[in-house]
């Protein structure tokens, strides 16, 4: 049996958002300390591959994977369902 991906759009407002603070934003954890221990345990993808950098600078057109998640970053123009 497959799990389902729940697929989310996050609008920057400025240029980037680090990792930890859209983990965040999306509702994935609640709290910074919960963030760092997702990120830090390896439990965290990145374009596909596992990132450890809690405070990675994410841009444009990065997807980043947790759970069941797919978060997809998104410039201001391009449209979303949140903002950064």
């Amino acid at each position: 049996m497959r799990l389902k991906k729940h697929k989310e759009r996050i609008e920057l407002k400025g240029e980037y958002i680090q990792l930890e603070q859209l983990l965040k934003l999306a509702g994935l954890a609640e709290t910074g300390g919960l963030a760092k221990a997702a990120i830090q345990s390896g439990q965290v993808k990145l374009n596909g591959e596992t990132c450890l950098q809690r405070g990675k600078k994410l841009r444009d057109g990065d997807i980043v994977s947790f759970q069941s998640f797919n978060i997809e970053v998104t410039a201001k123009n391009a449209g979303s369902v949140a903002e950064a």
